[in-house]
């Protein structure tokens, strides 16, 4: 059982990723996925916030939503150094130096946060987007798969992952299947529909 600060601490936390996440998926071209369930953050043990710290996050969570993006930065950047052994913050912290275009902090903390939690699927999701922009298609191709392994259901990193292997990877038995198990999830997609039945012309099917 987690502690009822903790349960609090995440809850704020990642809706507030999962939402600038949307932000990201619409600049980049790709068509965005409704909300859907996300399976709670994984956490090795059982860790309390006490209401100060919970104090600091909740303003640091309104920082970023007035885009004041170096105030949250520095709230953040409190908040770890006093409590390191939550991802959520670290993510945020990522997500706050790539809006401020700050791409080698946000590679740093996204990987911070994973090394608290190596399936973080909003974490290894950013990542994943991050490496795409930047042409490391094998990297992002690693971060969507760590997503996937231990949240198979989490849409974004799904239909990212069958995008990067139909357009930059040219993988396309890789692009069907991320497609398609997309698409089981979210059956009235209609672009993702669009998408299987263009690749398998491609592919000859």
């Amino acid at each position: 059982m987690i502690p009822q600060a903790t349960r609090q601490l995440f809850r704020p936390a990642c809706s507030y990723v999962v939402m600038l996440l949307m932000a990201w998926l619409l600049s980049g071209c790709v068509q965005p996925v409704k909300q859907q369930p996300v399976p709670a953050e994984k956490t090795t043990a059982a860790i309390s916030v006490d209401s100060d710290l919970q104090d600091l996050f909740d303003e640091s969570l309104q920082a970023l939503k007035d885009e004041k993006y170096q105030r949250a930065i520095d709230l953040l950047l409190q908040f770890v150094a006093k409590e390191p052994r939550l991802p959520a913050p670290f993510v945020n912290l990522a997500m706050a130096y790539e809006k401020l275009g700050d791409k080698k902090n946000a590679e740093i903390y996204f990987h911070k946060a994973l090394v608290i939690d190596l399936g973080h699927a909003t974490a290894n999701n950013a990542l994943g987007l991050l490496y795409r922009k930047e042409g490391r298609f094998a990297e992002a191709r690693k971060a969507y798969s760590n997503a996937l392994a231990d949240h198979p259901d989490f849409l974004p990193a799904r239909k990212n992952l069958g995008i990067l292997c139909d357009l930059y990877l040219r993988d396309y038995d890789c692009a069907l299947e991320n497609y398609e198990a997309y698409l089981e999830l979210m059956p009235d997609d209609k672009q993702v529909k669009i998408w299987i039945t263009d690749l398998k012309l491609r592919m000859g099917r």
